[in-house]
């Protein structure tokens, strides 16, 4: 069972300035191309500058008229520095900084006996260190004007499959510096939320349709009985970052058909 999911316009979100993480292509485009429709200017930030560059000349030439601007930047999330010049760079551009969404992530599978230090350092540094370092340049940047920030969490943080240790223990650690986020930045006004997607049909998720018998299997597991897509997922995030959810901080909202129930 299909269903279409309508993208809410929200008006307060013209005019603003926000930053997207791994925005070069899969959800991050997706993010920066809604955003760009709200009326919203972006940033898209990722390792890839090329890629970023050929995606942000992509949603430009796409955009509406009345669509935002898009400029995409070079960054390491790893790196402390580079989430700081990142955020200068948004402040330097546009003026001001208004949301930021913590996107960049990788997905790597391995037994618990054969996980090694090079998976836990990495999937660490990209999945939870480039989410605290993104909140802390967001919130340099927006300082008490406040703003809204949303980070990326999974599903996985709450489900256990096996091979997927260190990406769910480094979701479930998103999941948890979200609610300490939320509590320490509120006296900005700066919210934190996160979204927490199930099986969404993305580049990360190509895997489940190499082999036969995968994907019926995984939807076994969903009751909804479809895969997540970019928009189920997009409009939430908006929803999050616009005055809609102006009382909601501290949230991680999972958006998973309800396979966390099976």
């Amino acid at each position: 069972m299909s269903a279409e999911v309508e993208i809410v316009t929200h008006p307060s979100m013209r005019g603003k300035v926000a930053v997207v993480t791994g925005g070069a292509r899969g959800m991050g485009a997706e993010f920066a191309t809604g955003l760009v429709a709200q009326g919203v200017n972006v940033v898209i930030g990722d390792i890839n500058a090329d890629a970023a560059a050929e995606t942000a000349k992509r949603i430009e030439s796409e955009a509406p008229k009345d669509g935002g601007r898009v400029v995409s930047a070079r960054v390491d999330v790893t790196k402390r520095a580079d989430q700081a010049a990142l955020a200068q760079f948004a402040l330097d551009t546009y003026g001001v900084l208004d949301y930021w969404v913590n996107n960049a992530g990788i997905f790597p599978q391995a037994g618990i006996l054969e996980i090694d230090e090079a998976q836990l350092d990495s999937t660490f540094g990209v999945n939870v260190n480039g989410v605290l370092f993104g909140v802390q340049a967001a919130a340099a940047a927006m300082g008490d004007r406040g703003g809204a920030i949303v980070n990326m969490a999974s599903v996985s943080a709450f489900r256990t499959r096996a091979t997927r240790g260190t990406y769910g223990a480094s979701k479930a650690a998103v999941d948890h510096f979200t609610h300490f986020m939320a509590v320490e930045l509120g006296a900005s006004g700066i919210r934190v939320n996160a979204i927490a997607p199930g099986f969404v049909d993305t580049d990360m998720l190509a895997w489940i349709h190499e082999t036969p018998g995968v994907l019926e299997q995984a939807l076994t597991t969903v009751p909804l009985g479809r895969l997540g897509t970019t928009k189920d997922i997009l409009s939430v995030m908006l929803f999050l970052l616009s005055d809609s959810a102006a009382y909601v901080t501290g949230h991680t909202l999972i958006i998973d058909g309800g396979s966390r129930l099976n």
